[in-house]
């Protein structure tokens, strides 16, 4: 299929697409998903990929460039589309969706879908029923919320499967697990009882303890009205146990109210971004929950904060819907979301995005926790940075057989004409990156005429015997630009130092691209499309480059000194304003007076212009 009749085929689906609730997905020209939205009116929202006058960024205009297909579900509502819009983008994973990227797997807490529910820890998320509570950021958060159940309820929470089918009585059977050893397995209790437990133990993983301690105390006094002291005794730890964690949890609210605050960070530098939430129950601060977005350099942040919101809500783990939701933006298109959140709770959810107050101070503390989030991220990033060897590097010490990997290089070039004003550059690469931070830039200073060689000595001295002296990092590869002569140079400079053999050496010779080795009479040559010549290559262009610039500043410098400033009245400063604005000595010469004295003023304007029309006669 051409580009053409593929543009016509595209363009009459969206001109056919129906004003109804959906979702829409682009395809390339392989069958590819490129991305996955919903949309409230189909056609209006995909026409607008197509037009020119919506001003879309650039990766929005790769990707329609890119689109081959379409394909569209309708839904009944917004509400749907929203749902089956993430849960398609979790199946597919689009190259141009916001994708999520978790630092770790998070702790949940699951509770079985079985006539006695187990309780237990989990990493791993199994679609099978079970209810699962969380994620917890913290492990330590999650072990005492199952030291609480335990205590409280003597509930098992172990995490190893204790149910199994006992053939001679035909009926499940709870056998031994690590916590019957300890006297605490629940397996043996009449199933009304254990089933009733397990029905605290949900309302207190909802964050729902008010509530729980009032009905733990209501029975508590049944039970001892009617002189059943031990199930007394019984709930009298187990209230204490849940009071004694209710207290521990961090009041945040004055009214008991639940409530999700959701806060969005973003690191430009990493391309990343972090969204935080905070679950609070009764006023009480119960969890706290943080993911990484990828993929949003197109987007605003109100964008990514909504994509985090409703990622959350859709996902199985959400939990129960609160009271209200918070954000610290607002956001792009709340309605199906707040459709969605209706059809869940059965009333109405707002979402606010407050200014002042209490509310808005817990949202800074959220974006607190994104920006520290995000900080430790970067950390991360830059450590496995520094610890990731680049295949270039490995790669160069295999082909020159050196002593160690050359992660650290520094390289060389001279730049003179005809031996005027004759300097040296030095580059730094580390892990084949340039460090500019680490260049060096040099005068010589005791070479008469156009001597590369002597150039290479002199330079090379200088710098060793710096980083000897001041106990510098010595790098592992030291590349000379140019061939046997440069290189001979460069050792005889280090040998003389007492530096030769603290790391590698080669000459790199830029007519045949080979590689000269000290004590071997052959050079060697890398294949032209090893990424470790590529590397060399580029190393010793950038020294080139260098110091061609600082060789055209020094020359610079001095024709500015040599003509500019002999003229009466014209110093340093006046000089570098007439080449700022003029670019050239050339072009004063030839500017008009009146343009020279608008810009140095009457006097010395026309003493420049006077000079250089006498020396033109």
């Amino acid at each position: 299929m051409s580009a053409e009749s593929a543009e016509i085929d595209v363009q009459e689906k969206v001109e056919n697409l129906p004003t109804t609730p959906g979702v829409y997905m682009f395809k390339d020209n392989g069958g590819r998903l490129l991305y996955i939205g919903k949309a409230k009116r189909l056609r209006n929202r995909v026409q607008s990929y197509f037009q020119d006058s919506r001003g879309h960024d650039g990766r929005i205009k790769v990707m329609v460039s890119k689109i081959d297909d379409l394909e569209v579900i309708v839904t009944d509502s917004e509400a749907e589309a929203l749902i089956l819009e993430n849960n398609l983008i979790k199946k597919h994973h689009p190259r141009y969706n916001i994708m999520y990227r978790d630092d770790k797997s998070y702790p949940y807490i699951c509770v079985t879908n079985d006539e006695r529910p187990r309780v237990f820890p989990t990493r791993t998320v199994i679609n099978d029923g079970s209810k699962y509570y969380g994620p917890y950021d913290s492990v330590t958060h999650m072990k005492r919320m199952l030291e609480t159940i335990r205590k409280a309820f003597n509930l098992c929470t172990c995490a190893v499967s204790r149910k199994n089918i006992d053939r001679t009585k035909g009926a499940p059977q709870w056998h031994s697990c690590f916590d019957e050893y300890l006297e605490q397995c629940s397996g043996d209790w009449e199933l009304e009882e254990y089933q009733s437990t397990v029905e605290k133990v949900e309302r207190m993983l909802n964050g729902r303890t008010d509530s729980l301690i009032r009905d733990l105390k209501e029975e508590m006094e049944m039970a001892s009205e009617a002189l059943e002291f031990e199930q007394a005794a019984r709930l009298r730890d187990s209230l204490q146990a849940v009071k004694r964690y209710s207290q521990k949890m961090k009041m945040v609210a004055d009214k008991k109210v639940d409530r999700d605050l959701f806060a969005i960070s973003v690191d430009e530098e990493i391309g990343e971004a972090c969204g935080v939430l905070f679950k609070i129950r009764e006023g009480k601060l119960i969890g706290k929950f943080h993911r990484f977005l990828k993929n949003i350099d197109h987007l605003e942040k109100s964008e990514m904060l909504q994509s985090f919101v409703e990622d959350y809500y859709t996902g199985q783990f959400a939990g129960a819907i609160p009271d209200e939701v918070y954000v610290s933006e607002e956001l792009v298109n709340d309605e199906p979301l707040l459709q969605y959140l209706w059809q869940q709770r059965e009333k109405k959810v707002p979402i606010h995005q407050p200014k002042i107050g209490e509310k808005a101070q817990m949202i800074r503390m959220a974006e607190s926790n994104a920006e520290l989030q995000l900080g430790e991220r970067k950390l991360e990033k830059m450590k496995a940075e520094r610890e990731r060897i680049p295949h270039a590097v490995k790669e160069l010490k295999e082909h020159l057989k050196l002593d160690r990997l050359p992660r650290r290089i520094e390289c060389f070039d001279n730049s003179n004409i005809q031996g005027s004003d004759p300097v040296a550059s030095m580059v730094c690469f580390v892990d084949a990156k340039p460090r500019k931070s680490m260049y060096k830039r040099f005068h010589i200073k005791t070479v008469e005429g156009p001597d590369d060689f002597a150039s290479m000595k002199e330079v090379l001295s200088r710098r060793y015997k710096r980083v000897q002296k001041e106990k510098q990092q010595i790098p592992d590869l030291i590349v000379v630009d140019g061939g046997k002569g440069q290189l001979s140079s460069a050792v005889e400079a280090l040998k003389e130092i007492e530096f030769y053999g603290e790391c590698d050496i080669v000459g790199l010779a830029k007519r045949l691209e080979e590689v000269f080795i000290p004590g071997k009479q052959d050079p060697v040559m890398i294949p032209k499309t090893s990424s470790a010549l590529k590397l060399l290559q580029r190393v010793r262009d950038e020294a080139h480059r260098f110091a061609i610039n600082f060789h055209r500043e020094t020359r610079s410098k001095r024709t500015l000194k040599t003509e500019l400033t002999e003229i009466s009245g014209v110093g340093e400063k006046t000089a570098q304003k007439l080449l700022n604005h003029f670019g050239s000595v050339k072009k004063v010469k030839k500017a008009d007076k009146g343009e020279i004295q608008a810009e140095i003023g009457e006097k010395v304007g026309e003493a420049v212009y006077d000079y250089f029309q006498n020396s033109s006669k």
